[in-house]
């Protein structure tokens, strides 16, 4: 049994601090100092150096509210949709039930790409970019941060996570150079790009009932269930690589017993016989995270 936390407008930043990850580690949750730092901070309105260089000031008014925010951590909501928000790659983006939660290991992505831009025209080259499942459109968003010349556009099925990559884009000042697309997959979209990137649903629709609370519970099912085996939207995407990136740079995050199929998928897609090797990338865990694929006409 989780005993809750007691914060009071008398409480000290530290100790809450002390008070919110004692609850979070009783309370079995994986990463209790960064919650319980990222939770003090927002609601008394401080940064991290701030909570190091002046512990001792009493929340005041902000304790009633970060002792509902902690409840609601307890119970296993994530940080982030608690904030409303999630850093990714430096920046900061909106995140609400339509999106996927961004995850760090998705910064694998960026990473990949801008090693490949670096050794194939450098950063100030137009890059053509097109990101399906964009969500929050973190990773589009980033890379058009990145390369300060790229425009790209944004595919999502739900209207609603389009709504928020739109916000996002205007919080970043990156509009200009996004557009978004409502559609269902790649099949619709008519232009050619120099660089795809991907998070697609991989989850076996069987698998996604013992998946984390945080996940199974707030993260929309249709950015987790990618069908029987998990590839469903990994060959269809493979079926358009041809005609959308015909010379170009393709990297899909991938679940992380899934190298393999996804590497064969893409061997066997039209004009696949043409194409060196894919590349499987790790993660800083040490986990195949993505899959890479220079392609050529």
């Amino acid at each position: 049994m989780t005993i809750a936390p007691i914060i009071t407008p008398s409480s000290s930043r530290s100790d809450a601090l002390r008070i919110l990850r004692q609850a979070f580690l009783n309370a079995g949750i994986d990463t209790p100092d960064l919650d319980a730092r990222l939770l003090v901070c927002e609601f008394a309105g401080i940064d991290a150096v701030e909570l190091i260089t002046a512990p001792g000031v009493p929340l005041g008014p902000a304790a009633a509210a970060l002792q509902l925010a902690a409840l609601r951590r307890i119970a296993r909501e994530p940080v982030s949709r608690i904030l409303g928000w999630r850093e990714f790659y430096g920046r900061r983006f909106e995140v609400t039930p339509a999106t996927l939660d961004p995850r760090p290991d998705s910064e694998t992505i960026i990473d990949a790409v801008l090693a490949h831009v670096r050794v194939s025209g450098g950063i100030s080259r137009p890059w053509r970019i097109v990101d399906l499942g964009t969500g929050t459109g973190c990773l589009l968003l980033t890379l058009l941060a990145e390369l300060p010349n790229a425009t790209g556009v944004g595919v999502d099925i739900s209207p609603e996570a389009l709504a928020v990559a739109r916000r996002n884009g205007d919080l970043l000042g990156l509009s200009a150079r996004m557009s978004l697309k409502n559609a269902d997959g790649l099949e619709p979209i008519l232009a050619e790009f120099d660089l795809l990137v991907a998070n697609p649903p991989y989850i076996p629709s069987g698998d996604i009932a013992q998946l984390g609370p945080e996940v199974r519970g707030y993260d929309p099912r249709l950015a987790l269930d990618g069908g029987g085996d998990g590839l469903a939207l990994y060959r269809r995407i493979a079926d358009t690589i041809y005609r959308l990136v015909p010379e170009g740079y393709v990297c899909l995050e991938i679940g992380h017993d899934q190298a393999g199929a996804v590497c064969g998928l893409l061997a066997a897609a039209p004009g696949g016989g043409n194409w060196p090797a894919s590349v499987v990338i790790r993660d800083l865990a040490g986990n195949s995270r993505c899959v890479t694929q220079t392609t050529r006409r």
